[in-house]
């Protein structure tokens, strides 16, 4: 159903010698503005996969943080299976297992031991889920993390690997077979192409590093309760109605008029709430697009055939002490914030309102679920 050229472009990683290209997903509504109907349609395509592989298994699916934390969420949906993404961020009274994205801009990645100690002896099958599989080397580390950690139960998994897009070697492929995990995918690549591909685009797009001499535009702020942090262990069906509940709540309290444009925006790990917000205002009748903010610091240039053109500067609305980005902020009628921040950065707030203003200079709402 998708091809290469429809899905990757390619970007180049700011100083990251280690892999120097990033696989953008046009499709994937994180670093490029996407439509969500089809951000979603994708996402189905990867759980239409998986559907009739692990029917009438018990599958515990892990999302990878940030960029496959919405993919996760929409699969265990439409499979009806238990869910939990990696992270980054602090979390508190619970024990980690900890393990490393070598090839990251931030290399350290946690996986909550505590909510997995609750279901690993009632699961039949874990299935990470990524947006791009490259060697497969960062799964191999938690996989074998939890086969250490639980000896008894781990013997009776299956494990097993799910991306958009794979562009494993056959000696990566081979790895992976001899260790009995399964592979499933949309799009097979070939990466050996990737990195002269980025080395030929010029660093000469436009960056904007310094917002506090922009002024806090005004901003409409809403607390929404009801809010299910799937950094935590949550069912996939539950998940999906509190995401429901939170369009409900939403779609009471803000103010829209017949045939607006609407930029649905989330931050960092926090994308999949946002992209169904902004499907449902879609659905509603709205010219809406998703992106979110995220920890990638990536190369912009004006090449045309490049994906990403302008990058902005911010503090993390969860870490003042934190740097994020965002790409390419076009301009709408009405511009929808969606965090799960509990310590909302008021400095990080405002740098990503004042970026969104720039474009945006009249109706900027900032949507907290996290009551």
């Amino acid at each position: 159903m998708y091809t290469e050229k429809e899905l990757i472009r390619i970007a180049k990683r700011e100083n990251n010698n280690k892999r120097k290209y990033l696989l953008v997903n046009s499709l994937q509504a994180k670093h490029i503005p996407s439509v969500p109907d089809k951000t979603l349609a994708m996402f189905d395509e990867l759980a239409k996969v998986l559907t009739d592989r692990y029917k009438n298994k018990k599958v515990l699916a892990v999302g990878f943080a940030e960029t496959a934390t919405a993919i996760g969420a929409r699969v265990a949906i439409k499979i009806n299976c238990m869910y939990i993404q990696t992270t980054r961020e602090d979390i508190k009274d619970v024990e980690y297992l900890y393990f490393t994205e070598s090839h990251s801009h931030a290399e350290e990645q946690k996986l909550v031991k505590t909510d997995l100690d609750r279901v690993i002896s009632k699961i039949d099958c874990i299935i990470f889920m990524e947006d791009e599989v490259t060697t497969g080397n960062t799964i191999m580390k938690i996989v074998n993390i939890i086969k250490d950690t639980y000896k008894i139960y781990s013997q009776n998994i299956k494990f097993a690997v799910a991306s958009i897009v794979n562009g494993m070697d056959e000696k990566a492929l081979n790895i992976y077979r001899e260790n009995n995990i399964d592979i499933n995918y949309i799009v097979k690549t070939d990466n050996s192409k990737y990195t002269n591909i980025a080395e030929s685009f010029e660093n000469n797009g436009k960056y904007i590093t310094n917002l506090d001499e922009i002024q806090a535009p005004n901003i409409k702020r809403i607390d929404v309760n009801g809010c299910m942090n799937a950094r935590r262990l949550v069912n996939g069906a539950d998940y999906s109605k509190a995401c429901e509940n939170l369009w409900q709540q939403i779609s009471e309290i803000l103010q829209l008029t017949d045939k607006e444009s609407v930029l649905v925006l989330g931050t960092e790990e926090f994308m999949y709430a946002a992209i169904y917000i902004a499907y449902r205002l879609q659905n509603t009748g709205y010219n809406v697009k998703s992106h979110s903010t995220t920890r990638s610091p990536i190369i912009t240039s004006n090449n045309k055939n490049y994906p990403l053109h302008c990058r902005y500067e911010l503090r993390s609305v969860y870490d003042d002490n934190r740097k994020t980005f965002i790409y390419d902020i076009g301009c709408y009628d009405k511009v929808i914030i969606v965090t799960d921040s509990f310590q909302i950065s008021n400095a990080g707030i405002n740098d990503l309102c004042k970026s969104v203003y720039m474009n945006n200079n009249f109706d900027i709402s900032v949507v907290r679920w996290c009551i």
